[in-house]
């Protein structure tokens, strides 16, 4: 039986380092303070204006290509998960394509925010079955920094995100011993004002207007305590659900390789599950939350340092803006 390989990984992020101490410059906050509620230290932002989430996937997909031995042109089909598209449309991934040199290439924008991945996923690797596509580059990419608010108003959230982007080539192997083994995800749309950005929108007419900025409803908004208590509920919920359905306990896993939003909550997810904290992979402290972007270069790094390698199971849960959550289970 046909089953969706991870042929190679890779993963790129900003040259420009912005810390704790950088943000603490522009408005009221602190590196204990950030570092005590988050675990993020410092998070990478574009350099100058005119990058956007299709131009950091361009050396994200380079490199798993490069992973993979395979060239860039083998590529037969992209799916794009992020929430800062490089413009309302087209979607980012056209653009990514047209990069790569790739016409005529099919390309998928996925709008699932922290969930991106693992919704790319689950498609990418329904395609694979059912052979429509062997080389699918599924990316996450993000450019959080150009949409944030740098005032005290905007801190919570500010100091939470990053930019970056990664990739997983993804294609067919008749190895049962390997590849995708399952992939679950939800949604529940009561949740969505609790972690939304609510201007401009198409239902409003005009979109965006003066009033709407004075509200401070272009801004991003969360409810940091409900998507903290939902979150902790639905990842080990839904982890269980996978490791349940295909027959492994927690003991076999070899990584966890979770979304990075907050590290309290990563950490409250291995324990809840009886994971050891060694086996749950964290980079949040580098980067921030990268949203999409985050499991597969988590994921990236981890193969690049050696920490996994082939042949080693990996659950990778995963909670976001929708609400969304799901889990996958994969075999290198």
């Amino acid at each position: 039986m046909t089953r969706t390989a991870f042929l190679g990984m890779g993963h790129y992020v900003p040259p420009k380092v912005v810390t704790n101490d950088d943000l603490a410059k522009m408005f009221d906050t602190s590196d204990e303070w950030i570092q005590q509620r988050t675990g993020i230290k410092e998070r990478h932002y574009i350099e100058e204006d005119g990058i956007g989430a299709s131009d950091l996937a361009v050396p994200a997909v380079q490199m798993a290509c490069k992973n993979a031995g395979i060239d860039v042109s083998e590529i037969d089909a992209i799916i794009f998960a992020t929430l800062s598209p490089d413009y309302t449309f087209p979607g980012s991934g056209v653009l990514l394509g047209d990069k790569l040199g790739l016409p005529g290439v099919p390309a998928l924008d996925v709008r699932n925010q922290c969930s991106g991945f693992l919704y790319g996923l689950q498609v990418a690797d329904a395609w694979i079955k059912c052979r429509m596509y062997r080389r699918v580059a599924l990316v996450g990419a993000e450019v959080h920094s150009t949409g944030i608010d740098f005032t005290d108003e905007g801190r919570d959230v500010t100091v939470l995100f990053g930019d970056g982007a990664a990739c997983a080539l993804l294609g067919p192997t008749e190895d049962e011993n390997e590849g995708v083994i399952d992939v679950e995800i939800h949604a529940d749309g009561s949740g969505a004002e609790q972690l939304w950005l609510e201007a401009p929108a198409s239902k409003y007419m005009p979109r965006i207007t003066h009033e709407m900025i004075d509200e401070r409803r272009v801004w991003p908004a969360m409810n940091g305590r409900q998507v903290f208590r939902w979150a902790t509920t639905k990842m080990p919920e839904v982890s269980e659900s996978v490791l349940q359905r295909a027959g492994v306990s927690t003991d076999e896993l070899d990584l966890v390789v979770p979304h990075q939003a907050n590290k309290r909550i990563n950490e409250f997810v291995g324990q809840k599950l009886e994971i050891p904290p060694e086996k749950v992979v964290h980079n949040i402290q580098k980067y921030g939350n990268t949203t999409a972007a985050s499991i597969p270069l988590a994921l990236s790094e981890a193969i690049q340092e050696g920490r996994a390698k082939k042949g080693d199971l990996i659950l990778m849960p995963a909670f976001g803006s929708g609400f969304t959550w799901g889990a996958a289970l994969v075999r290198l």
